[in-house]
């Protein structure tokens, strides 16, 4: 299953609690689209509640929705942000 670190659940609750409109139970959505190449790409949305297939995460506070696709390219792997004066950067990596 895909974990959180500290930097990447802070990031989330901070997007989704100054997004105006969402309820403490909205959430990050990840979802998985092939390339032209055949490879695969992830988009992330904001979602209110996670959708029937979604695998929901839950660390330090932070929900994040994985598409029922993504999930299992995500499943060995964790999800960092690191946030500079551009936004915040989202990265995948695998876990140790």
């Amino acid at each position: 299953m895909l974990t959180l670190t500290q930097g990447a659940a802070e990031a989330v609750k901070s997007i989704v609690s100054s997004s105006p409109g969402l309820s403490e139970t909205a959430g990050l959505r990840i979802s998985e689209q092939e390339t032209a190449g055949g490879g695969a790409s992830f988009q992330l949305s904001l979602a209110e509640a996670p959708l029937e297939q979604d695998e929901v995460v839950e660390e330090g506070g932070a929900r994040v929705f994985v598409e029922a696709g993504a999930a299992q390219s995500l499943e060995d792997k964790v999800l960092d942000a690191a946030v500079d004066e551009s936004g915040v950067k989202f990265g995948i990596s695998p876990q140790a």
